[in-house]
């Protein structure tokens, strides 16, 4: 796991803010947020939002910007933005601006506030609207000052990011289901099929989007059919053992 994400996950309780709590922060532009940077990964929404204010294919933005590999813990298919350069800096960084501000990624958005997924024992679903609840925490950071008092609540409607995020809520949920998944048949299925299993997940998920068409209606198009695979693998397997 990446040591910020560590560090983020061992701090959650300590760091956890509610919608109406505050907290100081400015943003000077100095950029230094997008430096020193191996963990912004990407979700499918911030993927096509990314591919579709530079006129892009998702398949051409992630050959462009993106690496993709498999998570150490998640055993999913990730895609981050890949580093720069010996200080590591995103690629969509641009004379200490981003490149994409108006669509940039929701953990961009967000800074220095981050977010995160939990559920309550015996709520989940694979919607994940039904039993989720998204935290919010504020980690420490070394960039702008604390001249300006923001509630968490006022700071997402500034930058546009719905406080009941449906897709967020989806997404959190439906990786939950898939990485399950990945964990019960790793080790039992040849690494052949492995891969085939991984790439279908990759390309169905993150990949197969027309930027010209809504994006919610597509992904949870992606998602159902992906879901039926994970249904069917999972019943052929049961009937081999």
């Amino acid at each position: 796991m990446d040591p910020r994400l560590k560090t983020i996950a061992e701090n959650l309780d300590s760091w956890k803010l509610g919608l109406d709590a505050s907290f100081q922060f400015h943003c000077t532009a100095c950029g230094k947020c997008c430096i020193d940077r191996e963990d912004i990964l990407l979700t499918p929404r911030d993927l096509y939002n990314a591919s579709k204010v530079l006129n892009m294919a998702p398949t051409e933005f992630v050959e462009t910007y993106c690496e993709c590999y498999i998570g150490q813990d998640s055993r999913i298919p990730i895609v981050r933005l890949k580093p720069r350069g010996s200080i590591k800096r995103c690629p969509l960084l641009k004379d200490h601006k981003c490149s994409i501000h108006s669509a940039k990624p929701a953990v961009c958005a967000l800074y220095p506030l981050g977010r995160a997924m939990s559920f309550e024992k015996g709520s989940y679903n694979h919607d994940g609207v039904a039993g989720g609840e998204i935290q919010y925490f504020i980690s420490p950071f070394n960039c702008g000052d604390k001249s300006e008092t923001h509630t968490v609540r006022e700071w997402l409607t500034d930058f546009n990011l719905p406080i009941e995020d449906r897709y967020f809520l989806s997404w959190h949920a439906f990786i939950s289901e898939v990485c399950l998944f990945i964990r019960e048949i790793e080790g039992k299925v040849s690494d052949k099929l492995l891969d085939t299993i991984w790439t279908t997940i990759y390309q169905l998920i993150y990949l197969c989007y027309d930027t010209g068409e809504d994006f919610m209606s597509q992904f949870e198009r992606n998602k159902t059919a992906l879901l039926e695979i994970i249904q069917k693998s999972e019943k052929e397997l049961g009937d081999l053992k």
